[in-house]
């Protein structure tokens, strides 16, 4: 019934209003619309306002409460007695409730008793609960409290086996995991509070680590130094072994003598092999301080203390000369660079290859001063290799390391004149003792080892048959010596020339030796030719010398080039010789001219005896003048001595000199202005003489075999002028010197000049008391006056 009526009242109103709705119209219509419709009528009033007529919607908003309050008055009349009943219905509904409210009230009472028992447990309970929640909390904090107190434990227990890095990792683990998360505050405070000390302590104990790995790597560097150094010696020691054995093969080869045998020898070598040191508190500190995230100033304190090191490995000790103490320093700077090398490689990035280059530049910047104030103050020739082979070898052992050692090669180079220039000088005092000692007599070799350390090793045998002992040498004791100086010189030139800039030296060493040979031992020779007081046989020996060292030149040159690594046939190319065999081919002619000049002074000491014979003789001398003999003895030894000395050539040289010097000195004694006059008989004692001379003459060319050489002229025609001038003297018809064709056939050596003076000293006879008087044969006065004539015609012709 409620519901019915509810139902109704619900409907009501908007039946009425729909009949209102219908029932107005106009203005009055639109705006009740609108406020049962529940519009805003805010711009309607506002538009009232604006237009200036608020009063005409003032009544039309009375008229609208009119109607509905007309409208409510009739609703009411028409739903009076549903009212009624409704509110009937209400009443019996409040009785009812007060009975439902008196039941409930008594039920809660019953419940209560009941459930009062029940609340005290549930208390009980509660109190329970709160208490297990309390003491698993505090299990909690106990539990995280503990881990954490295992780990600070293992973190304590790490740094005092210094084990930093497992420390760190339990220090970052708690810091990361556990500080955040312990409830405990007097804990936290603590860990956070001991954390940043520990970091510190581990620092402090890593760096003193490392300071004493400084301490230690700097004393041992150059041991290290001196190790991998020792490795690149005895790599070029192999490497020079190898070489000898290709030079020694290729020697075979050359002279087709014993089998060439090649071996491939096949080595691997680990350059670090050798090289054991420790850089475990390097990385074990540069690890560290990553961790602790100060790697750059880590790195920053290890570039300056090593850079400090160098500095201090780079100063010289003035207290002991360098050439005892380049090896140590060099060596201690090696090993500086060799460990930076490998820190460089193996230390992630601790070192920087600019930091690398820069420390390198600096110590070659030092290195390269200290050697060229060294190398000025050097005077020695062999201290300066000492110091250029260590110096290569340090350069050899830094390049498998990755170093620039072109600066340190470049002042080796520069330094190549001055050690050339104080080798040659030791070269020139030891050539010139050598020569000053020796006799210059021929080399009696006794032993079969002599000959191989005098001969063979220089090539310079005849033959290649071992001859009988003693053996007598072509040369003198001063031309192995010599020999082997030169040797020592392509040596030494080699072994400063190698293992620098160059790779092609030969023909710089091809320089030095020209000047070794042109300007020492050339010099020498020249010097000991000119100035030396020298017998006959001595410059024969000497001229034999330079012969041998002319020939020995071909052999330095192959020496150099087998030294050098350079092939033969290079060598052995036309204009590839020594300058320096020309100037020796000079100098031996040099040797020849005073070997002549001494036998001409020796010749002339016998031919002054020419001033005994009596140019107005008598009688004409059956044999020979007595200075003859004393020629012929001093022309033998000469042409015995120089043949067993000389080659034939300069044999050859020798005979032709001596005997057209005594041929011009007979012709020169009638010229000389001591002798006034001559008679036929002092010229047939000359005759006499020339015939002993010609006998000498043929027989010697015939027996040192120089008439095999074919030469144009012999020893006799060595005296052709003499001979032609005794011929014409005691010729019957000597007017015929002016008969063009028969001077030139018999007397073509003869000169107008000089023959003119001799026949005006020519007496036929020797002048005599009465001498007119006596009678002379038909002959002599024939002979007189072709003599006559040949004189007047002379006269006439000068």
């Amino acid at each position: 019934m409620f519901a019915a009526d509810s139902g109704m009242m619900l409907h009501a109103p908007s039946r009425r209003r729909t009949v209102v709705e219908h029932a107005d119209g106009g203005v009055d219509g639109v705006l009740a619309t609108s406020i049962g419709n529940g519009e805003d009528l805010g711009p309607a009033v506002r538009h009232s306002f604006e237009s200036g007529k608020p009063e005409a919607l003032l009544h039309q908003l009375r008229n609208i409460v009119r109607k509905k309050e007309v409208e409510i008055e009739e609703l009411c009349k028409l739903h009076y007695e549903d009212f009624i009943v409704a509110v009937d219905e209400l009443r019996g509904v409040l009785v009812d409730a007060d009975e439902l409210k008196s039941m409930l009230s008594s039920e809660n009472l019953r419940l209560q008793e009941v459930a009062s028992a029940l609340l005290l447990r549930l208390e009980e309970l509660l109190e329970l609960y709160l208490i297990k929640k309390n003491v698993t909390e505090a299990l909690q904090t106990l539990k995280v409290c503990v881990q954490v107190s295992k780990l600070c434990l293992t973190c304590n227990m790490h740094v005092s086996n210094s084990r930093f890095y497992p420390a760190l990792k339990t220090l970052d683990m708690i810091e990361r995991n556990y500080i955040q998360n312990t409830p405990l505050k007097p804990l936290r405070k603590v860990i956070e509070k001991q954390i940043p000390a520990l970091k510190l302590h581990i620092e402090k104990k890593v760096c003193s680590e490392f300071n004493d790995w400084l301490v230690h790597i700097r004393s041992a560097a150059k041991e290290i130094g001196q190790l991998a150094i020792g490795q690149a010696s005895s790599a070029r020691q192999k490497e020079e072994e190898k070489r000898a054995r290709r030079r020694e093969a290729e020697e075979q080869s050359r002279t087709g003598v014993g089998d060439v045998a090649c071996a491939l020898d096949i080595e691997q070598i680990d350059e670090d092999s050798m090289l054991e040191f420790d850089l475990t508190p390097v990385y074990r500190a540069h690890h560290i301080h990553t961790c602790l995230g100060i790697e750059e100033k880590f790195r920053d304190y290890y570039y300056k203390n090593r850079l400090m090191q160098l500095n201090l490995d780079l100063q010289i000790s003035s207290a002991q000369p360098f050439l005892e103490s380049h090896q140590p320093f060099f060596a201690q700077i090696a090993g500086f660079f060799i460990v930076e090398d490998r820190v460089r490689r193996t230390a992630g990035g601790l070192l920087s290859d600019s930091q690398v280059e820069a420390i390198w530049e600096t110590a070659t910047a030092k290195m390269t001063s200290v050697l060229e104030d060294q190398f000025s103050r050097t005077d020695t020739a062999s201290h300066l290799l000492l110091i250029k082979d260590f110096v290569t070898l340090l350069g050899a052992t830094l390049t498998r390391h990755g170093y620039r050692v072109a600066p340190l090669l470049e002042v080796l180079d520069s330094s190549r004149d001055k050690y050339h220039e104080l080798l040659l000088s030791e070269c020139w005092k030891q050539i010139s003792d050598i020569l000053a000692s020796d006799s210059f007599e021929q080399m009696v070799i006794k032993k079969e080892f002599e000959y191989n350390m005098n001969v063979l090793s220089f090539q310079l045998q005849s033959s290649d048959i071992m001859p009988a002992f003693p053996y007598i040498a072509p040369f003198s004791s001063s031309v192995p010596d010599v020999c082997r100086i030169v040797r020592s010189f392509i040596e030494d030139s080699v072994n400063y020339l190698s293992y620098g800039g160059h790779i092609n030296f030969y023909e710089v060493v091809k320089k030095y030796l020209d000047k070794l040979v042109i300007g020492v031992l050339n010099e020498a020779l020249l010097n000991m030719i000119h100035t030396g007081n020298l017998g006959v046989s001595q410059a024969m020996q000497i001229a034999a010398n330079i012969a041998v060292l002319e020939g020995s030149c071909d052999l330095f040159l192959w020496q150099a080039a087998q030294l050098c690594s350079v092939p033969l046939r290079l060598v052995e190319r036309p204009h590839a010789g020594l300058t320096a065999k020309a100037v020796l081919k000079a100098s031996q002619n040099a040797a020849y001219n005073a070997l002549v000049n001494v036998i001409d002074s020796k010749l002339d000491e016998y031919l002054a005896l020419m001033n005994g014979i009596n140019w107005t003789a008598d009688e004409a001398p059956e044999n020979a003048n007595d200075y003859i003999h004393e020629v012929v003895v001093y022309l033998d030894f000469l042409i015995s001595t120089a043949q067993q000395i000389l080659p034939a050539e300069a044999l050859y040289k020798i005979g032709v000199g001596a005997l057209s010097h005594i041929s011009h000195s007979i012709v020169a004694a009638f010229l000389t202005e001591s002798l006034k006059r001559f008679t036929l008989n002092a010229v047939i004692g000359i005759g006499n003489d020339l015939k002993t001379l010609e006998a000498f003459a043929d027989e010697r060319f015939q027996s040192t075999g120089l008439r095999e050489l074919k030469k144009d002229r012999s020893f006799r025609d060595c005296l052709v002028e003499a001979r032609q001038l005794v011929n014409l003297l005691v010729s019957n018809q000597p007017e015929n010197f002016m008969n063009p064709v028969i001077r030139e056939k018999n007397y073509g050596a003869l000169d107008y000049k000089k023959v003119a003076s001799i026949c005006e000293k020519f007496k036929d006879a020797p002048d005599r008391l009465f001498g007119s008087l006596s009678s002379r044969n038909t002959k002599q006065d024939a002979r007189k006056k072709s003599m006559d004539m040949l004189k007047r015609r002379l006269k006439d012709f000068s």
